[in-house]
């Protein structure tokens, strides 16, 4: 892929995520979800071998399904209130499919199935945005309608995830199903502590990115792939090895 493509996919990934966590109005956070999942699908397939299509194709449709249930659900609350604003979500079945869509979205448990396969088709660096900047826009919302999701189904959703991701990542030996496994964990510990704070969730989130950050850095510096290739890092890089 040419600079050029590369600097333009860039460049809608981020206007995307900024017209999401910037709009109070739910067709422009609709927009902005769409143009992010657009510009991210040509980086997952950029290697053109056929897991990384694979990847991209679940990720399309995944994505794909939530953006339309967010739409839905924006399209039922207006007819029910008359307004299009993000922060005043008051139709209980709105507020329901929003809290699905946006677990979708994330890659809450039991709609995580997508996470781990995308990341083991895609690079450390593409796997590196999707555990990090792909999380800012859905999270955004809901942190802006906390106090007007549906706390039992986050809730719930949120305890499944921990221990879905907690039990996931034991028996797998690539690194990247782990790091998935860990992102859906920590996103559920997110999830569930949104139904009490989004002050502290927003604190979780910004740890969660300055932790999985260096971790996925060190892995691309030191192309390790397998939890076998950490027990050979030392050879090559005996700094990194007690960080890993």
């Amino acid at each position: 892929m040419s600079p050029m493509i590369t600097s333009i996919l860039i460049l809608s990934l981020a206007t995307g995520t900024i017209i999401t966590m910037a709009s109070f109005h739910w067709l422009l956070a609709w927009m902005g979800l769409e143009l992010n999942t657009l510009a991210i699908l040509p980086i997952i397939s950029e290697s053109h071998h056929p897991r990384a299509t694979e990847a991209s194709t679940k990720y399309f449709l995944t994505q794909a399904a939530a953006s339309s249930l967010i739409l839905f659900s924006s399209v039922m609350n207006a007819q029910a209130t008359g307004q299009w604003s993000i922060l005043q979500l008051e139709d209980p079945l709105a507020q329901t499919l929003l809290t699905v869509a946006l677990a979708m979205k994330l890659g809450l448990a039991p709609a995580h199935f997508w996470l781990p396969e995308v990341l083991q088709g895609s690079s450390f660096k593409t796997g590196l945005i999707i555990i990090t900047w792909q999380k800012l826009a859905p999270m955004t919302l809901l942190l802006l309608t906390w106090n007007q999701a549906s706390m039992l189904t986050l809730m719930m959703m949120g305890s499944l995830s921990v221990a879905v991701g907690g039990l996931g990542g034991l028996n797998q030996t690539q690194l990247r199903k782990v790091i998935a496994f860990s992102s859906i964990a920590h996103l559920g510990w997110m999830a569930t502590i949104v139904t009490k704070s989004n002050k502290l969730a927003l604190l979780n989130l910004t740890m969660y990115i300055l932790i999985s950050t260096p971790m996925m850095l060190s892995l691309i510096f030191s192309s390790t792939k397998t939890t076998q290739d950490l027990t050979t890092t030392w050879t090559t890089s005996p700094m990194l090895a007690p960080l890993t």
